[in-house]
């Protein structure tokens, strides 16, 4: 096959999929371009002309430090903004520790989000900006700075106490904010280039109660025209929530502007995270639920301080539940981790609180969409297991980076070591352009899905009346959009004697490792108010069966050379299909559905460095994993 057959064979397998293949930027056309208002008379050959619907998947990281965070920058990373955008751009950059490192493709976007806690402060003393001379504590900190490692240390130890033990903003000004932000955001525009690369803003929120983990990750819509007309809000101003909601609520009243503020990493939050209660203890209201719903509508399920899909205590029946969990203690490594706890961590069991608290309250607070980003305070989002950069400057690749401590406490228990960092995640979105407004709207919509670092392709739709040889039309997604609802999406009000039917289509990343199996997670509520699970196999690879009771009893296998550190794809599948109706559908009972993927055994990060290194491998973690992916909900409203 010649290279032209050969580029249109793989043109036609991914638009089957709904994929648009970009193969370069285009000029703008002098010709001017139809609109489907302009052929709303007339009836036309082409069936493309007027196609509105979401035509491409899109892969971002949204949770991204640069040496603008202050623990990135004082604690070694020295790359910053630009390196992070043309690193995401895919060109070749030099890491923090002189290593050359580049993506095996470019991403579609990146949202960088440093900490808005004392933004910038790293460069402006290697820098000894005037502005920063200036600030009594800004000069403190920067003889500080310069007195050698303890002074150093003397730096940092004030930091911590001033940012997660009292909450007191040392400057006497925001005129060091106010420089870094302004310089930020204007970089940010320089770097977004609509249909190839979208260079979005935000910043980190990083409220820290007793060491408890509810940071939230600002992400904008807008530019520097908008975002220059206020400062990121900190945990200075406030510890609580809402009241990060409250400043969203006026930016947008302010500027015309749009922003959103997903949770992450619940899961070393002890208990808060998606608590049952305010943070000031006050029992929830539908007014705050409202309000969550609104600028909270996604949760960051998973990323490199563990994922937070589900644990194996709140989930006993899923064998795929124990993946790389973080369940030992909170942020700080102060407080241990107690059962009880779990159930307000983790992304599946507070969809299903969400359910219980929606019917008391009438809105649901917790009905988010997924999706995975990296959190490295590097300037480098590698998530593939091969190409893993760690979290920070000192866990970057190295043959003695297993036995860091990422977070560190006196009680070696509550530790948690460089080796049990996991290689994630990456968001999804649905598209029809690579612009900051068409992902933002995705976003809002929750048309969004989570990888745990690969680029596995997954679509699905929920409605009434799919059959199942629609799964393999070429129209599977024009019907998909017309007569149903596609992740992030609701259905409300069964017809008489129906059952949602779902059409899903999965497609393993072009780079990676085929595909084990497709899932439908359903969560719902019973007669009496109380929430349940159940896990669905409706696609499994290799000609192996799914019982009555919907589960697939043999595992996939293993092509995984641990000593090698390679696989090979003679197991699973490159595309898998499924057209399912749910068998115990209640109409009279709230439900949620999503769809996880995994991908056959590969080897862990922390086997590619046994092998590269020639070390031990570590025995905290496991040699291999299944990288997986876990789509938004779809969810279920019974008529009232």
């Amino acid at each position: 096959m010649n290279l032209d057959r050969l580029f249109q064979a793989s043109a036609w397998a991914l638009t089957l999929f709904g994929f648009s293949i970009m193969v370069s930027p285009v000029s703008a056309s002098p010709y001017p371009t139809v609109e489907k208002e302009d052929l709303a008379e007339e009836r036309v050959y082409s069936p493309y002309v007027g196609r509105a619907y979401p035509d491409q998947v899109l892969f971002g990281d949204t949770h991204f430090h640069t040496d603008l965070s202050f623990d990135a920058g004082l604690v070694g990373t020295t790359l910053d903004m630009h390196a992070g955008y043309r690193f995401a751009r895919g060109e070749k950059v030099i890491s923090n520790t002189g290593q050359p490192v580049q993506l095996i493709r470019p991403l579609d976007f990146l949202v960088i989000t440093d900490h808005a806690e004392l933004i910038g402060l790293a460069p402006m003393l290697h820098a000894s900006d005037p502005l920063l001379l200036a600030d009594p504590w800004g000069k403190w900190a920067h003889e500080r700075f310069n007195a050698g490692q303890d002074g150093r240390m003397e730096l940092f130890q004030n930091i911590i106490k001033l940012s997660t033990i009292e909450g007191t903003n040392p400057f006497s000004s925001d005129a060091v904010a106010r420089s870094i932000w302004q310089r930020f955001i204007k970089v940010a525009d320089t770097y977004n280039e609509p249909g190839r690369f979208s260079a979005m803003t935000g910043f980190e929120w990083t409220s820290t109660p007793k060491g408890d983990n509810l940071h939230r990750v600002v992400m904008f819509a807008d530019g520097a025209n908008k975002t220059s007309q206020i400062l990121p809000f900190t945990m200075f101003d406030s510890e609580d929530p809402e009241d990060l909601w409250k400043f969203l609520a006026a930016y947008e009243a302010k500027t015309g502007g749009r922003a959103i503020a997903p949770a992450h990493n619940g899961n070393i939050s002890n208990g808060l995270m998606f608590l049952d209660k305010t943070f000031k203890g006050a029992p929830l209201t539908r007014a705050y639920a409202e309000a969550r719903l609104r600028w909270e509508p996604l949760y960051e399920v998973t990323q490199i301080k563990g994922d937070g899909e589900t644990h194996p205590l709140l989930s006993p029946e899923d064998e795929f539940a124990e993946y790389e969990n973080w369940d030992v203690s909170n942020l700080s490594g102060s407080a241990p981790k107690k059962p009880e706890m779990l159930q307000y961590e983790y992304g599946r069991s507070a969809l299903k609180l969400g359910l219980e608290l929606g019917k008391e309250l009438g809105v649901n607070p917790f009905k988010f969409g997924l999706f995975g980003a990296s959190d490295t305070h590097t300037a480098l989002a590698t998530t593939r297991e091969e190409n893993y950069f760690g979290k920070y400057q000192h866990t970057e690749p190295s043959p003695k980076r297993h036995g860091h401590e990422v977070i560190p406490a006196d009680n070696p228990k509550l530790r948690i070591l460089t080796s049990q960092e996991v290689a994630s995640g990456l968001m999804a979105v649905w598209a029809r352009e690579n612009t900051r407004g068409d992902i933002f709207d995705a976003m809002k919509r929750k048309e969004v899905y989570a990888t745990t670092g690969t680029r596995i392709r997954v679509r699905v739709f929920a409605g009434w009346d799919f059959t199942a040889d629609e799964v393999s039309r070429p129209d599977f997604i024009a019907q998909g959009y017309r007569r149903g609802v596609p992740m992030g999406g609701d259905l409300a009000g069964a017809p008489q004697g129906g059952a949602p039917r779902f059409m899903i289509r999965a497609l393993r990343d072009p780079d990676g490792a085929n595909l084990d199996r497709v899932q439908v997670i359903k969560g719902w509520l019973d007669d009496k108010g109380e929430s349940h699970e159940r896990i669905y196999d409706v696609a499994v690879s290799d000609g192996r069966k799914i019982g009555a009771d919907g589960r697939a009893k043999d595992p996939v296998g293993s092509t995984v050379d641990v000593d090698k550190a390679t696989y090979t794809n003679t197991i699973g599948e490159a595309v898998m299909s499924a057209h399912w109706q749910d068998p115990e559908f209640d109409p009279k009972q709230h439900a949620f559905y999503y769809v996880r993927v995994l991908e056959i055994p590969t080897p862990r990060w922390t086997t590619y460095d046994a092998a590269f290194y020639g070390i031990k491998r570590p025995d905290n973690v496991p040699a291999t994993i299944q990288d997986r992916a876990y789509t938004s909900p779809i969810w279920y409203t019974p008529k009232t």
